[in-house]
């Protein structure tokens, strides 16, 4: 029987990679600046995946509506520039599959949230044992997910249509915008998750519980 998937493509932050340390690590260094108390870096790590907004909402009060938010958001993006490869490893795992895949001749990329300025550097220092086929940073496209738009690009890129690939990811718009771009889709449970999160309601297709649970998928 002939092989539907033919490229799995990836989230970054809380799916290949736990970024949560030195994303947590910036805000803190940002709260010691402004003579607040710091946060444990376990509390810190169900919002890592989803940007300096939902970290400055969590630690200090201030989302995106807030008139000081564009201040905190820079102040906040200065710390991380600092550290953001200090601490910032590829989960358990993650190696094992992309050479699986590798082996089996499935294309393999990342479509990301994460801005341009952090993924293009950061990519390089995980040391993946291939490099991806392709990366769609948060600012590639006029959109980020859960717009399908970078899902689309990613398949421009890599020539193969959505109905062939799997995406995988470990936030409700990863799935969103897979789903809405015609992929299958998976949810990474190891990844940044809070006890509210209705994972099961997403309508992810598969749920993984190790990288390796991926290999399961490729039908």
């Amino acid at each position: 029987m002939e092989r539907i998937i033919h490229a799995v493509l990836f989230d970054l932050d809380g799916t290949l990679a736990d970024t949560a340390p030195d994303l947590g690590g910036a805000l803190n260094a940002l709260l010691r600046k402004k003579g607040l108390p710091e946060k444990e870096p376990e509390r810190l790590r169900p919002y890592a995946g989803h940007g300096a907004a939902a970290l400055l909402d969590f630690a200090v009060g201030i989302d995106s509506a807030h008139p000081d938010f564009p201040q905190w958001r820079q102040e906040y993006l200065t710390e991380y520039e600092r550290c953001f490869h200090r601490d910032t490893v590829l989960f358990d795992g993650v190696k094992e599959l992309l050479n699986h895949l590798y082996q089996q001749n499935i294309t393999w990329g990342i479509i990301t949230n994460k801005p341009k300025k952090f993924t293009e550097p950061l990519i390089p220092h995980l040391q993946f044992p291939m490099p991806p086929a392709v990366v769609v940073s948060g600012d590639t496209c006029s959109e980020a997910k859960p717009s399908v738009l970078p899902m689309q690009y990613a398949c421009r890129q890599i020539d193969i249509p959505p109905e062939h690939c799997l995406y995988i990811g470990d936030a409700e718009r990863d799935i969103q915008a897979g789903r809405n771009a015609g992929m299958k889709t998976a949810l990474a449970s190891w990844g940044y998750l809070s006890d509210e999160d209705n994972t099961e309601q997403w309508g992810a297709d598969f749920i993984l519980n190790v990288p390796q649970d991926v290999i399961g998928c490729l039908f």
